[in-house]
């Protein structure tokens, strides 16, 4: 196995391309063109925003909203114990690659998502998110090896940026297409979106070799391998896990993270959506907005970078969760669609800000040298993704109940209370260290 040279730029870099790949995904997919794409078709004049679900009855913005928590839930599941194997048998990057190409494969497929073909959609839509999760995981457990701890913010929102520059880039490409389709011919007012869900796939798929080429994976360890595979993979998993209890800060920090994921998580996803359904803008709008959230975000990931470095992470990440809170509630009260894109830059500065410094300070209470990075990750990972699955099922269940989808995005502004309470505990812990 080659050993990675911390700091090293090269090599960060290559790293910092799979946030530029895989970020496609998260921007198209979960919080744009697919959503917005997804409403329409899904509201008619004869159902509402009624669908039928393999002849089950449930409101459009619900029914996607359940199909990624279950897409979550399930891989918080499988995460403890993929991310063992992976450690165990010096797969790391092995896993990583069938993820990204899985998800990318599935993206792939909804460029035949009509309304009459439904229930393959949304199932195609919960793979790509799996692949996507598992992806994600992998990547960030290279991070405490690429970098050393004093670099690790600034990297991490490298990876950010590179991400939202990506990402951005594609939107752009796929707008072309779904707002100048007469440019090409396109008869199809469908064709657009649904040609912008093949590119994401081929984007993902292809961009992704960059890293692949340039991380090595993780050494097998000799030991290890001797013993039956499902055996040793349940040891190495209580093994990370009983480290991980005994780790003060990570056990105060993930509480806090968890609550506050659900909430930051939650407002990615359904910003779209909200904004359709409550402000009825335009699709193209929509997309617009969530494009101008992504370039903010990247000024964001690096003040966050360097405010941390000044003030500590758990500080800022106790500032921005305040921040949180605010958007939570002006969003109940929100009529005229300027505030909507005032507030929808106020999302963008504190998103790209709190996604960096999360995953940079859990980086930084994982001890020096360790070698399991990856099932140490999986608890990072997991974490969120119950977190998401939490925040997407209260989410949709308020709405199904009340019809007003104000109502959830007020709730949301709970999850933040009690994270920022957490850090709060956190920073007295912590007082007399410097992040």
């Amino acid at each position: 196995m080659r050993v990675i040279e911390k700091n090293n730029k090269r090599l960060i870099r290559s790293w910092s391309m799979f946030d530029w790949a895989n970020s496609a995904y998260n921007l198209v997919i979960t919080s744009t063109i697919f959503p917005a794409y997804y409403t329409a078709i899904t509201q008619t004049a004869e159902n509402g925003d009624v669908v039928s679900f393999f002849g089950l009855k449930v409101i459009n913005t619900a029914l996607s909203n359940f199909a990624l928590a279950f897409s979550y839930l399930f891989m918080a599941f499988v995460l403890p114990f993929l991310s063992s194997y992976a450690d165990v048998q010096g797969k790391k990057k092995t896993m990583m690659m069938f993820f990204t190409y899985f998800g990318a494969i599935a993206c792939m497929g909804l460029f035949f998502f009509r309304l009459e073909t439904l229930e393959l959609g949304v199932i195609l839509f919960g793979l790509a998110a799996m692949g996507y999760i598992g992806g994600v995981l992998f990547n960030n457990s290279y991070l405490p090896e690429i970098a050393t701890v004093d670099k690790q913010d600034s990297v991490s929102a490298q990876g950010f940026a590179y991400g939202y520059v990506g990402c951005v880039t594609l939107q752009i490409i796929c707008l072309v297409f779904i707002l100048k389709p007469d440019w090409f011919g396109i008869i199809d007012p469908s064709f657009g979106p649904r040609l912008s869900f093949l590119l994401v796939g081929v984007w993902w798929a292809s961009f992704s070799t960059i890293p692949f080429l340039a991380l090595p994976n993780n050494q097998k360890s000799a030991i290890r391998a001797s013993k039956k595979i499902f055996r040793t993979v349940i040891i190495e998993y209580r093994i990370v896990m009983r480290r991980i209890q005994k780790m003060q800060r990570i056990r105060r920090f993930l509480p806090a993270y968890f609550f506050y994921s659900a909430g930051v998580q939650t407002v990615m996803i359904v910003a779209a959506a909200f904004g359709a359904k409550e402000l009825h803008l335009e699709s193209s709008k929509l997309i617009i907005t969530i494009l101008l959230i992504q370039l903010v975000a990247i000024l964001g990931a690096f003040l966050m970078s360097k405010l941390s470095a000044r003030f500590g992470n758990i500080k800022i990440l106790i500032a921005v969760v305040f921040v949180w809170i605010g958007v939570c509630v002006s969003a109940f009260f929100i009529k005229t669609e300027v505030e909507f894109y005032v507030l929808a830059c106020l999302v963008g500065l504190v998103m790209g800000g709190i996604q960096s410094l999360s995953r940079s300070t859990y980086s930084k209470f994982l001890p020096e040298n360790i070698k399991d990075t990856t099932s140490f990750f999986s608890f990072y990972d997991i974490t969120e993704k119950l977190a998401i699955v939490l925040g997407l099922f209260s989410f949709g269940l308020i709405e199904q109940f009340t019809h007003n989808i104000r109502y959830s995005a007020l709730f949301l502004s709970v999850f933040f209370i009690i994270g920022c309470g957490l850090l709060f505990r956190l920073l007295r812990f912590n007082k007399a260290m410097t992040l």
